[in-house]
């Protein structure tokens, strides 16, 4: 059946021999796992970051176990700790040139908890350390000579009041799980096109690309909620979405688009049905708010400040 105008499918997916990807988040049957398991289904090199070395090994035998050649790397980092961002990124110098960052890993509205950083959780995952992850990967990028970073968003950004502006190490009123969790995810947004904006200006061979995966099934939500993915009211929670959503696998196709596809920087790719929630990926819009310029070049400076590195 052929795909219709505009949309994309696994089809369109190109070998990827010689490449580079570095995808975060990637626990098995997640989004980050199907992203990376298409990828080296198509001959790419895929590092699998993540802050579980269990996990992580957990993931890497079931892509073996499918693709024995599967040609993958494992790359411990805890993004919510930026010292173990710059220590992973040091080790990430190993791999050599990266054609692909995809920022994939977030967690989404755990209680309110504050990182050794002092910064509130969700931010500090969905965000601070994936800024700090990029920025010190940059020249890895750079030497790919034609890179892109992924970073990937929600539907939920829509939700978003205001941009996440405030002092990130200052706790302002009640905290709210979802509402926080809307403003980390407009934040991936107000990165990318700040990222791809300052690229360019820079003449770096660098573009920065979003993607979101509509509703999909996943164990986020309930690890989120619960602390875990299975037992209890989070096993009927986990079992409640999946009936629902569009499967994992397919919320994965909107980041394989934004990562291979022949799509200019700045672009946001997420899925064509039902209000964005399911279906093949396309180009989509994401609010206005998300495009405010005063607004990237604050949170890009704020973000700066708070991880101690500026780039490009």
């Amino acid at each position: 059946m052929t795909t219709k105008p505009g949309l994309w499918s696994l089809s369109d997916l190109p070998d990827q021999h010689g490449r580079t990807f570095l995808v975060t988040g990637t626990t098995r049957g997640g989004i980050g796992y199907h992203v990376a398991l298409e990828l080296v289904r198509r001959s790419g090199r895929v590092i699998l970051a993540g802050r579980s070395k269990e996990k992580l090994a957990e993931a890497e035998a079931e892509i073996r176990r499918q693709l024995p050649s599967a040609d993958l790397e494992q790359l411990t980092v805890d993004l919510a700790d930026l010292a173990s961002v710059r220590r992973s990124a040091a080790h990430a110098g190993s791999f050599g040139p990266i054609d692909v960052l995809v920022n994939n890993a977030g967690v989404m509205a755990p209680p309110y908890s504050r990182t050794t950083d002092g910064l509130e959780l969700q931010m500090a995952t969905n965000h601070f350390g994936p800024f700090l992850l990029t920025g010190l990967l940059l020249p890895l990028l750079v030497a790919s000579e034609g890179a892109r970073v992924v970073t990937v968003s929600s539907i939920m950004h829509k939700a978003a009041r205001t941009p996440p502006l405030d002092d990130p190490r200052r706790q302002t009123g009640r905290y709210q799980r979802w509402p926080v969790y809307s403003e980390t995810k407009l934040a991936n947004l107000l990165f990318t096109y700040e990222l791809d904006r300052r690229c360019r200006e820079a003449g770096l061979p660098v573009s920065a690309l979003a993607a979101h995966p509509g509703f999909a099934g996943t164990h986020l939500a309930a690890n989120g909620q619960y602390g875990r993915a299975s037992g209890g009211r989070a096993s009927i929670l986990d079992a409640a979405i999946k009936v629902v959503a569009q499967s994992a696998h397919s919320g994965a196709l909107p980041v394989l688009m934004a990562a291979t596809a022949d799509l200019p920087g700045g672009t946001y790719c997420g899925p064509s049905s039902v209000g964005q929630t399911r279906g093949l990926p396309a180009v989509v819009d994401s609010t206005r708010l998300s495009h405010d310029e005063h607004a990237q070049r604050e949170l890009w400076e704020i973000s700066e400040r708070t991880v101690g590195l500026e780039y490009p």
